[in-house]
């Protein structure tokens, strides 16, 4: 494994989450695939597209604020092709409404294209925290 390349991957998580706070989705989307898919439990699979409609409330601005915290167990690469899981939590504020707290495990499959390592694939496994 080439320790660079696992360091671009660790890095990709800490700006996506940094991104993430700032509500910044074109960055947020920058990390991804044009062909990325999200899994999450209960919905079916889905895309960049509804991600960023996701992210994005009715007037294109974010619909709420959320922070979270990656810790990364594990990254392996081989070839163009990686992946990583990791423990996430994160909380999710809506506008005028409580946190919301989820935590969990993700599996994070990342593809390198033209130099860039991007994710590609992501499993979401979080549920909800009782504060």
């Amino acid at each position: 494994m080439d320790s660079t390349d696992e360091q671009q991957i660790r890095d990709l998580v800490v700006s996506w989450m940094a991104a993430t706070k700032a509500a910044d989705v074109a960055k947020v989307l920058s990390l991804m695939t044009d062909d990325a898919v999200f899994l999450v439990a209960g919905q079916p699979p889905f895309g960049k597209e509804k991600f960023a409609a996701t992210m994005k409330g009715p007037l294109g601005k974010p619909q709420a604020h959320i922070d979270g915290r990656s810790e990364i167990q594990e990254v392996h690469v081989s070839g163009d092709h990686a992946y990583a899981w990791a423990k996430l939590s994160v909380d999710v504020t809506p506008p005028g409404g409580k946190p919301i707290k989820r935590a969990g495990h993700t599996l994070t499959v990342f593809r390198k294209t033209g130099g860039r390592w991007q994710l590609a694939r992501d499993a979401n496994l979080l549920t909800p925290v009782d504060d």
